[in-house]
């Protein structure tokens, strides 16, 4: 009798113990579930493209694969954290104190972070991702739509803005004011080929400047050769400058100075509207996946990195455009 309630205990011990197992083992994996690692993403691209804008997990672990190594080491976070707490601010606008409960970080150390993992992304990624191409290989892959009519296009530019907060500079508040946006802003010169793939994105500059001065001043007429056609607003009245390259500015018709357009003017601006239309279809799409450029961004990330004569902001931006190059286009090539 009391060997049988030695058993009796024995088994009840063993199942308590199995009970407390198994409940271990099920808190382990909501743990593992809820700490960002890649295992959290594995076959889940859906997850993948709403926390990070990317195309897929095989996508993602492409891209961290090839810049991990040169994240900081910290007890505190894995690398693959680091690369998702970034992604994650940039997709999401994420605030930083969220983010610090998130991942059991304190505000500082996530700010810290962030600006570390873009500085690495601008430097390993841009490069790789948004580039002037050789014009045989804009030839090779231009889309239907722009080979009757501009054969010979090699980008089509425009320019956007993003909000920032106030500065207390009195020069700078006037250099960053747009009366067009009512608002303190940085504006950006973007420049995509007929595929729909960002091949230029300026360094930012003030609000106010013009979208001449910009064009005429940030780089972007270096890389024009001769017998290239760009492709602008009605803004970029800079034919002579690109003239002085041997090439050719298309515009939309001005009525400037007439009563109405020809019908020459007005098939030609048709039809050339439809084709710089997709400059803007490309701004649109990185501000919606990457929401922290529709934000206010905060002066803080206005300071000028003098090893590369950068902005976090001007950073943050070209790392967005060559994160939007990774999906697809939004031009049909048929």
């Amino acid at each position: 009798m009391y060997a049988d309630g030695n058993i009796i205990h024995r088994l009840r011990l063993e199942s308590e113990c199995q009970q407390l197992r198994n409940e271990v083992l099920h808190y382990k994996s909501i743990a593992k579930g809820n700490c960002f690692e890649d295992a959290t993403f594995a076959n889940d691209d859906e997850k993948v493209k709403y926390c990070t804008g990317l195309p897929s997990y095989a996508v993602m672990m492409i891209i961290f694969n090839q810049i991990y190594r040169y994240f900081r080491d910290t007890q505190s976070v894995s690398k693959f954290q680091q690369f998702i707490l970034t992604l994650m601010r940039l997709r999401l606008d994420v605030p930083l104190q969220l983010l610090g409960y998130i991942f059991g970080l304190h505000t500082s150390t996530v700010s810290r972070i962030f600006q570390e993992v873009i500085n690495v992304m601008n430097i390993r990624l841009v490069p790789t991702f948004v580039f002037w191409p050789e014009r045989e290989e804009l030839r090779m892959m231009l889309p239907v739509s722009f080979r009757e009519k501009f054969s010979k296009c090699a980008c089509i530019i425009d320019c956007f803005k993003i909000f920032i907060q106030r500065p207390s500079d009195l020069q700078a508040r006037a250099d960053t004011y747009s009366s067009y946006k009512s608002h303190n802003t940085v504006k950006y010169l973007i420049g995509i080929a007929p595929q729909g793939v960002i091949i230029f994105i300026s360094k930012g500059w003030g609000g106010r400047t013009s979208d001449v001065h910009l064009t005429e001043n940030c780089g972007f007429l270096a890389n024009i050769i001769p017998g290239d056609v760009i492709l602008g607003d009605r803004g970029f009245t800079i034919s002579e400058s690109v003239a002085f390259c041997n090439a050719e500015l298309k515009i939309l018709a001005f009525t400037k100075g007439k009563q109405q357009l020809s019908a020459l003017d007005v098939e030609t601006s048709r039809v050339l509207a439809s084709a710089r239309i997709h400059v803007e279809r490309v701004i649109g799409m990185v501000r919606q996946k990457y929401s922290m450029l529709e934000s206010t961004i905060p002066i803080t990330l206005l300071q000028t990195d003098q090893s590369c004569n950068l902005t976090t902001l001007d950073k943050i931006v070209r790392v967005a455009c060559a994160l939007t190059n990774i999906s697809p286009s939004v031009v049909p090539f048929d």
